[in-house]
């Protein structure tokens, strides 16, 4: 049996750009998912551009735990598809935090617009779009 205590977080993952007004719809999307699970710690991340990037957020993570404690993360790639940053940046940017910190389980979930439900979601939005003023 595995006593190991874990410490579970959500890391919402998102590109990032040069305005800083572009982070807005990522920041509200995190507080409402920090809403909705108010016992995990809910966190943005970028892949460039912003702070904090993916390999300063998960260090960081990592110093706050008490010894012994496992990071539990889940990686929720806020992207509408599986482009280059989704196949090939975001792999790699794991497998090197998962080779560094032996304390880590880092799950990596499928981008946000693979998702059927998120698809109907914007299904719904564009087909109510043309009634919208």
């Amino acid at each position: 049996m595995n006593n190991t205590t874990t410490r579970q977080v959500l890391i919402l993952f998102a590109h990032g750009a040069r305005a800083a007004s572009w982070a807005a719809p990522f920041e509200r999307l995190r507080d409402l998912t920090q809403s909705r699970m108010p016992g995990v710690a809910v966190h943005l991340a970028f892949l460039e551009l912003m702070t904090p990037r993916l390999p300063e957020l998960i260090p960081s993570l990592l110093a706050d735990l008490p010894d012994g404690f496992v990071l539990d993360a889940t990686v929720v790639p806020v992207f509408l598809g599986q482009g280059g940053h989704v196949l090939r940046d975001l792999p790699l940017l794991v497998e090197e935090l998962r080779q560094a910190h032996p304390q880590l389980r880092l799950k990596v979930v499928e981008a946000v617009g693979e998702n059927a439900s998120v698809l109907a979601a914007i299904a719904d939005y564009c087909v109510a779009a043309p009634g919208q003023a």
